[in-house]
């Protein structure tokens, strides 16, 4: 299957645009492979496109003024990532968005995007239910984050995610959650020898 036709599936699932709309939503859309540790997104140039991912992965991640990278999200099969706040605004980015493995994807620019808006109803509509499903899942996570401790936190993202733990290395993942990878480690570790 192409990445316009899983971007078709995708758009079709999530959004009421008639079938010439989907047609003109996908043809605003590039397919771009992505190899591994390519950047999508770097700090100080601005993200002027948002990304569907067709087949890879791709971490979002800051890195703190002691050098320390912070996992912000990940984006799998069917997901979307980008610099939000730098392609929303489009003001210089402030995150890495980083291939994880060799990847395909479904790339809109700014301007496209805009463009597809401009006073469609129906366009505006498909964008505003695909931020809304994006600030779900940041709310959830930040939830998470203020609610559970570590061994729930880890968890919760292995009930909620488990595609994503086969397919991101154990730094990132213990970066997302908030710990070291040591302590991921004996987190594992400690839930391997209670299974015994």
């Amino acid at each position: 299957m192409t990445g316009a036709e899983r971007l078709r599936q995708y758009i079709e699932k999530f959004s009421e645009l008639t079938t010439e709309e989907v047609d003109e939503f996908v043809g605003a859309f590039e397919e771009v492979r992505v190899k591994k540790r390519q950047f999508l997104v770097q700090p100080n140039f601005t993200a002027t496109h948002r990304h569907y991912v067709v087949d890879g992965a791709f971490r979002a991640y800051v890195v703190g003024e002691k050098g320390t990278d912070h996992t912000i999200s990940f984006a799998i099969d069917d997901w979307w990532i980008t610099d939000y706040n730098s392609y929303i605004f489009q003001r210089p980015a402030t995150m890495f968005v980083v291939a994880l493995e060799d990847s395909v994807i479904m790339r809109l620019s700014f301007a496209q995007e805009q463009q597809l808006k401009k006073g469609r109803h129906n366009f505006e509509t498909a964008f505003r239910k695909m931020a809304e499903r994006g600030l779900a899942f940041y709310q959830r996570r930040i939830i998470s984050n203020l609610t559970m401790n570590a061994e729930e936190r880890y968890d919760h993202f292995l009930q909620t995610y488990p595609e994503i733990v086969q397919r991101v290395p154990q730094y990132a993942m213990a970066s997302y959650l908030g710990m070291t990878t040591e302590f991921l480690s004996k987190i594992r570790n400690h839930k391997v020898k209670r299974k015994s």
